[in-house]
């Protein structure tokens, strides 16, 4: 490792998790910087048991604020576990759907945890930290599962699972103006590799005032972003410095309401919406993640080569006129007949019209195709389209 490098010390025993449960609803979890949020204003809400700010100003500005400049947010609520031994990339070749032994060092990779029966169990970004050494960033509400599946599949191989979530802070730099700000931020030094020079899904190491920081360049906003990873403890400084070096360049803090509203404009999908345990990868339109090219078999081949049945729902987008949104859970009508569901709906900041997620019948995905959202009892209609509904200016 170098001097720099982001490496959070273990604190479990080989292939073991936590046996701490996920907090109760009336207990919800504090991020580190609970109060910074608390200071600035923030409403919270109780996000995967986690207490987490929803906005500071109003969605639609902070919303505005990441697509024309920069936002910041607290993601801290996200899961990091470490997988380190001599056999983590053939351990992770099974464990994922991916294939993670192809990743270079500092390189990420978006990639599936599946059930046997080919269903989704977290979809997740593994960091390469080096020969040896990854870094499984999971969605916060599946901690607990996606440490036990990994733990579970490890038993063959020569690795150590370390559940590191507890010691580690994830800030995220999102929007045109992200990299600006990071590279003004005073106590930022030693990047192996320069913010401009860094590619899309790698990371460098670095530190902030003598702490050890790794910064990825990835996001869930469609917009160019950072996503650092610093022990928790340092994160307070971590979040003031880079809102000291936003502020000449607009950046503004961001909850998760504009959060969810930029990742359905770049037709990302929400675990527990588009995603879960009952949905295949292609139906999620996510078929390319999974890598049956790759030697050795790995947990879900045998499903995901069978494939879905062919009256499987598949994952589209849909846009609609005026002002009303479909939201989760809405029926699809094709005339009299029920063909599907919204996962996820909301009047686009971005684009000032409806636009929504939804899985319909196969046979009406075809974009162009025309339906019907019940909104409240009333029919509104609605486009098939290609996703993602905005995609940023290269």
């Amino acid at each position: 490792m170098t001097e720099g490098e982001f490496h959070p010390q273990p604190c479990l025993q080989e292939n073991s998790v936590t046996d701490a449960l996920p907090p109760s609803e009336t207990h919800p979890r504090q991020s580190p910087l609970h109060d910074v949020h608390a200071a600035a204003g923030a409403s919270f809400t109780d996000f995967a048991g986690w207490m987490m700010p929803v906005r500071y100003s109003s969605d639609l500005a902070e919303h505005h604020a990441v697509r024309d400049a920069a936002g910041i947010f607290d993601i801290s609520h996200m899961a990091e576990i470490r997988v380190d031994g001599p056999d983590a990339a053939a351990f992770l070749d099974y464990a994922l759907a991916g294939k993670l032994s192809a990743v270079a060092t500092d390189q990420a990779k978006y990639s599936l945890l599946l059930d046997t029966a080919g269903g989704i169990i977290d979809d997740l970004v593994a960091y390469r930290r080096g020969d040896n050494s990854y870094l499984v960033v999971a969605n916060a509400g599946n901690r607990v599962p996606v440490a036990e599946a990994l733990a579970s599949r490890a038993a063959e191989f020569d690795v150590t699972v370390t559940d590191a979530s507890d010691e580690i802070s994830l800030i995220a730099v999102q929007g045109p103006r992200s990299r600006e700000i990071v590279e003004a931020t005073v106590g930022i030094v030693g990047l192996t590799l320069a913010l401009d020079e860094l590619k899309y899904y790698w990371s460098t190491n670095g530190r902030f005032d003598g702490v050890p920081l790794m910064v990825g360049r990835t996001g869930y906003t469609g917009e160019d972003g950072f996503e650092l990873y610093i022990q928790a403890d340092a994160a307070a400084s971590l979040w003031a410095a880079l809102t000291t070096a936003g502020e000449p360049f607009g950046l503004v803090p961001a909850g998760l309401a504009s959060r969810d509203t930029l990742r359905l404009e770049a037709g990302m999908p929400l675990y527990g919406h588009e995603l879960g345990l009952d949905t295949l990868p292609v139906q999620a339109g996510l078929g390319r993640v999974v890598n049956l090219k790759k030697e050795g078999d790995f947990v879900g081949r045998n499903a995901s080569e069978v494939g879905a049945p062919e009256t499987a729902r598949v994952l589209v987008g849909l846009t609609s006129e005026g002002k009303r949104a479909g939201r989760a859970g809405y029926a699809v009508f094709n005339g009299d007949d029920e063909v599907g569901a919204i996962t996820s709906g909301a009047l686009s900041p971005t684009l000032g019209h409806p636009i929504a997620m939804a899985y319909v019948d196969p046979g009406l995905s075809a974009p162009g195709t025309t339906l019907a959202i019940d909104v409240r009892g009333s029919r509104v209609a609605a486009s098939v389209v290609t996703l993602p509904f905005y995609k940023r200016e290269a």
